[in-house]
């Protein structure tokens, strides 16, 4: 009984002989010689009609008398250099019609396709050039796989071009795209391995370039099929070769007539393809198709040398973090609480979902890690698991048991032991695959069913996919595992230089406690003693319980600040803060403000922070900030011998009438600064408003050299006092607590939403997303400044305040020194005081 050929469907596609199919594809002619290419051993069906040889049949007939002896005698020439991929001789005549002729020479024939000669106008130097070129500028791989596509489809004329990513199981993703406009896409599609067998994988690391001119063309038999041998004839490396069926139906299925792919070589390897889909039948010329070989070669070298950098940037990035982290955990006390500080940083060593840290029996995590029982479950396994060493999966289901296998929130692990005695672990976590998974197109849209299966669709080949990767995680690279191994290798050092020293500074924390105990309680009698000193003034006769118990509030605080502001500064603070922390809760009134950067030394802010709250509260109550139109100026300089020189008018409130009695308040004001610092203090009561002029001595006042004059700054008329009604903010603040307080001050000032960011990036996308009517900038967000985003607000012309607990505007550019700024710890006034000026300075 004769043998028969097995029908080629689904279940053996990856053993169909792709290299040997007996056939061609039409648009062009086949002859098989001898490999001195004297005789003709076999032909394509169609030679005879397409070479216009007269004499048939053509086996056995002499390479010359088919196509002249000139041809003949230049593919001999050609053919000692033609072993394996095929050598190309443009615009040779044939009897009477011009041929693009392929040669190469393979397993003992020499191989001959003839294609009609095309009338390109750009010959394939030209156009492989301008490729290049145009490639050649981007400056990453992200650039170069996304607008490379642009690139092929506009040179080639394609409806649709693609990169195509082979993963590490033979699974493919579409990562970029250029396609016709009425045409959905496929940008972030995945494909399941077996879409592309085994055997072409094979051929395209042979033949990088392989062109389809239409997938519902007949093919033209060779003759014969078999030699005499019953050897049948390698098409590896022919252009020609014809196509699997079960591939034809694929791209039928797809509505794609005609294709090309491009195979991309990255370490010898087959990364993955430049895939051309066209919707009618066309056929690539041997110009363009050389022009796209040559390119992609240069597009594999160039993609392997983007990639190989940023594997290297990557790694000298992950290692600076890592030097980073590990200062700030060198010297640290609780090196375990430490960690848990710097588990954000973490997150960026790896690519990864989420961070956790299991040290000391406590468990902490950053991003998406796994529930607390897959959590028990893996901690408990890891001993075994890990050996001390760096241990990782991409299935995790396949480690753990009972509920922790059934979830799949999690499915990639990368462990790293922080002690010899495997008890404490850095944990890196990855999503599972399919969770990542964005289609592009329609997931409604449907194909063609063929006889050969409606599998053969891109959305079942999606969904074949997504079932061989249910519970798997993008797997852990040999790059990971190198900076995995030098995180671990840095931290067992940090820990074991820890334990040396922590017995070192164990010894000398009891010495050093002792002077923090006496300097604390040196400080803590002295505030003490001042606060006595207020408390015991007695109220003025007539005046009421409650507005003394207001004063003296204002005053402690007033005192709270100035002692704060010494302690973060290391001894004094800045005049200007001093004031704008006195006036700005009377921001409603106009104030001026104008002088050079003087700083106070720690007695003299103490002084005048209670003297400035006393001359402040007495205008809020009696004098021009009592009243709409009332004016303060405050003005200073510096005498020729060093001395401060301040000066404060009142104007355009009520009529002035002198006390009658001296009170603490005024008592205060007259002889704080001469008794405490030794200088001068009048006050005189106008009727058209107080005026006061103190002098500081020069032994309490610095010159700031680093910054520059402080600009006349002008209040604006209130605006309302609910001038908050119907806003909505933007808080950029990475303390929580702090940022609910003030979320519930603008809320009681009326504002409609906040959003809250955390970090510039968090801000700058809430920005982009909806245009907020004011913001309220911390000024200092750890590693970070808020500048960036303030610099945002500006250009697009939304007003803003800055914040800051550290009392000081020095990340403040000069450019933005116009901006408000208020004090942390937040007074609910202040901060509304201050957005109202910013509103309004933003109105006009």
């Amino acid at each position: 009984m004769p043998n028969r050929t097995p029908a080629v469907d689904l279940t053996n596609c990856d053993r169909e002989p792709i290299h040997i199919p007996g056939s061609i594809q039409p648009h062009g002619c086949l002859l098989a010689c001898d490999d001195g290419l004297a005789h003709v051993r076999r032909a394509s069906a169609n030679a005879v009609e397409l070479l216009g040889f007269s004499q048939a049949p053509m086996l056995g007939k002499p390479l010359d008398e088919i196509v002249g002896a000139q041809t003949a005698h230049e593919l001999r020439n050609a053919a000692s250099g033609a072993q394996g991929r095929p050598l190309l001789l443009l615009g040779q005549t044939v009897g009477a019609r011009v041929f693009d002729i392929a040669l190469h020479s393979f397993k003992g024939a020499g191989i001959v396709e003839f294609e009609p000669a095309s009338s390109d106008r750009h010959g394939p130097l030209e156009i492989a050039r301008t490729l290049v070129s145009s490639a050649s500028q981007f400056a990453d791989s992200a650039q170069l796989l996304t607008r490379a596509p642009r690139l092929v489809r506009a040179a080639l004329g394609y409806d649709r071009v693609m990169i195509y990513r082979f993963a590490h199981d033979g699974a493919g993703q579409v990562i970029g795209e250029s396609k016709r406009g009425d045409l959905e896409s496929f940008q972030g599609q995945y494909f399941p391995a077996s879409d592309i067998p085994q055997q072409a994988r094979a051929l395209y690391l042979q033949n990088t370039i392989r062109v389809i001119s239409d997938a519902g063309g007949k093919v033209v038999p060779i003759e014969p099929a078999l030699d005499a041998s019953g050897e049948p004839l390698d098409l590896s490396f022919a252009h020609l070769r014809s196509v699997s069926p079960i591939h034809l139906e694929y791209l039928r299925n797809m509505g794609v007539t005609a294709s090309m792919s491009i195979s991309i070589v990255v370490g010898g390897k087959l990364w993955g393809l430049i895939a051309c889909h066209h919707y009618n039948p066309r056929v690539l010329s041997m110009s363009q198709r050389t022009a796209a070989e040559l390119f992609g070669g240069f597009f594999s070298l160039q993609l392997e040398a983007l990639l190989q950098k940023e594997r290297l940037e990557s790694a000298s990035r992950a290692r600076r973090l890592l030097d980073r982290v590990m200062r700030g955990v060198a010297y640290r006390g609780d090196i375990a609480e430490s960690l848990r500080e710097k588990l954000d940083d973490f997150v960026g060593f790896l690519p990864c979902d989420g961070v956790g840290l299991f040290i000391g029996g406590v468990w902490s995590s950053q991003g998406v890690t796994p529930p607390q029982r897959t959590n028990a479950a893996l901690l408990k396994l890891l001993p075994s698991l890990s050996q001390g060493k760096v241990w990782a999966t991409h299935e995790l289901s396949s480690h753990v048991r009972g509920d922790a296998a059934d979830d799949h929130s999690v499915a990639g692990v990368l462990a790293i032991p922080l002690s010899q005695i495997p008890k404490d672990y850095l944990l890196f976590f990855r999503k599972e695959v399919v969770q990542t998974i964005e289609w592009a197109g329609d997931p409604n849209k449907t194909y063609e069913t063929g006889p050969l299966g409606d599998r053969l669709t891109p959305r079942k080949s999606f969904a074949i996919w997504k079932e061989t990767v249910d519970g798997v995680s993008v797997p852990w690279s040999e790059d990971d595992r190198e900076i995995a191994e030098a995180t671990r290798t840095a931290l067992l050092e940090v820990i074991m230089r820890h334990i040396e020293i922590l017995e070192g500074e164990r010894r000398t924390a009891d010495v050093r406690q002792k002077l923090l105990n006496e300097e604390l309680n040196h400080r803590v009698k002295n505030i003490l003693a001042l606060i006595k000193s207020l408390v015991s003034q007695p109220p003025e006769p007539g005046r009421a319980l409650g507005e003394y118990v207001d004063a003296l509030k204002g005053r402690i605080m007033a005192l709270a600040h100035a002692h704060d502001q010494v302690v973060r500064n290391d001894g004094g603070g800045a005049l200007q803060q001093l004031l704008n922390a006195e006036l700005t809760p009377y921001r409603a009134s106009a104030i001026g403000m104008d002088g050079p950067p003087v700083l106070l030394d720690s007695r003299a802010y103490s002084v005048l922070a209670l003297v400035f709250h006393e001359m402040a509260t007495n205008a809020a109550k009696y004098g021009a900030l009592s009243s709409s139109s009332g004016r303060l100026d405050v003005s200073w300089s510096v005498g020729e011998g060093g001395e401060l020189h301040l000066n404060w008018r009142e104007s355009g409130g009520p009529l002035v009438v002198p006390p009658n009695r001296q009170g603490f308040g005024l008592v205060l004001l007259k002889r704080s600064i001469p008794f405490d610092l030794g200088g001068k203090s009048e006050i005189s009561y106008e009727p058209k408003g107080v005026e006061a002029q103190f002098v500081v001595p020069q032994a309490f006042v610095t010159i700031d050299q680093h910054a520059g004059a402080v600009p006349e700054r002008e209040a604006v008329s209130n605006v309302g006092a609910r001038a908050l009604d119907g806003l909505n903010a933007l808080v950029v603040e990475d303390q929580l607590i702090i940022a609910m307080d003030v979320e519930a001050i603008l809320l009681a000032a009326g504002a409609r939403s906040i959003d809250t960011a955390a970090t510039v990036g968090e801000a700058l996308r809430l920005l982009s997303a909806a245009r907020p009517d004011f913001a309220v900038l911390d000024v200092n967000l750890g590693s970070e400044t808020s500048i960036a985003v303030a610099e945002n607000l500006r250009a697009t012309g939304i007003p803003f305040v800055f914040a800051t607990g550290y009392g000081d505007t020095a990340n403040i550019p000069r450019a933005m020194s116009d901006a408000g700024v208020v004090r942390k710890p937040y007074d609910g006034d202040a901060l509304i005081a201050a957005l109202r000026d910013a509103l309004a300075k933003a109105a006009n």
